[in-house]
């Protein structure tokens, strides 16, 4: 394959999925998907299984059920029935159905307090999981966060290798002109603390001028204004793992706010995938609303 062949399907494979997850409430199928990228269905979905390895019905169904399995832990006063319409699920009956296939319990049960358990598995299989750290009394600012212009690299996996996304992306911002100067963030696509950490999906990226045009592995997307809690905390690597069961399972549940569908982000003063330290200094944005 060509260089500018491989180009070309990554930036397909990017819109993509920067559609699929600014719209996850919406019908997503794989037909307006290919229209939208000018392509046939058929193309759509060989490019997609080439890029990432997976299918596509598959990739909107797993982002869907890993949405709501967060929504349903953190949005407390919300029915069954309103987490799978802001999940894309006009049946309640096929969301039930689904979700049970993929944590072989209801939405309702897991809801009352099984994602607990199951998120203990997950901590467990973390090096970094007996190392508890507590964020107890941690407290955030409400702010309007405004729009953030970015251009980044996807990652499959929260773990040290996101080392190699960071360093990529570094490279990249020198070759183009950036320098090391640009904002970086990382933006988290998944809950770690209840999504199997060699699944989560996440973004390494870096501030750009509205209306870049970077293409490839290293793509532009737009995330839009919103009402944020935000963290700023320090530390070193593997406590975020930890922070984020705080905020998920203590602070929110018990705040008077909502998550919405938008992922959280990390703004780094001091990131510990470059920083030889490992450590961190970081402001952590979580798109919410009032309950």
């Amino acid at each position: 394959m060509k260089r500018e062949t491989k180009h070309l399907h990554s930036d397909i494979v990017n819109s993509v999925l920067s559609y699929i997850y600014l719209h996850i409430d919406t019908e997503l199928n794989a037909a307006e998907l290919a229209r939208r990228e000018s392509l046939s269905v058929y193309h759509l979905q060989r490019i997609f299984k080439e890029e990432t390895g997976k299918n596509l019905y598959e990739t909107v169904k797993s982002i869907r059920l890993q949405k709501a399995a967060s929504l349903l832990l953190t949005n407390k006063y919300a029915t069954v029935s309103e987490i799978a319409r802001m999940c894309g699920y006009s049946s309640q009956t096929s969301f039930i159905k689904a979700f049970r296939e993929r944590f072989h319990t209801t939405p309702k049960v897991w809801k009352s307090g099984a994602y607990l358990e199951y998120s203990k598995k997950i901590l467990a299989g973390s090096p970094y999981g007996a190392q508890e750290r507590d964020f107890s009394g941690t407290i955030p600012r409400i702010v309007k966060a405004p729009p953030i212009y970015a251009a980044y690299i996807r990652h499959r996996g929260y773990n040290i290798s996101i080392k190699n996304s960071w360093n990529r992306l570094r490279g990249w911002s020198i070759e183009n002109g950036l320098g090391e100067s640009a904002r970086q963030i990382g933006f988290h696509h998944d809950n770690p603390t209840i999504t199997p950490l060699d699944e989560c999906a996440y973004i390494a990226a870096i501030e750009v001028p509205k209306g870049s045009h970077p293409h490839g592995s290293v793509a532009y997307f737009e995330i839009p204004a919103s009402l944020c809690a935000v963290f700023h905390i320090q530390g070193k690597y593997g406590d975020v793992l930890h922070f984020m069961r705080y905020v998920y399972q203590i602070w929110l549940p018990e705040s008077g706010f909502e998550t919405k569908t938008l992922p959280p982000y990390a703004i780094y003063r001091k990131n510990h995938f470059l920083d030889e330290s490992e450590e961190f200094d970081l402001e952590f944005y979580l798109p919410i609303r009032v309950l």
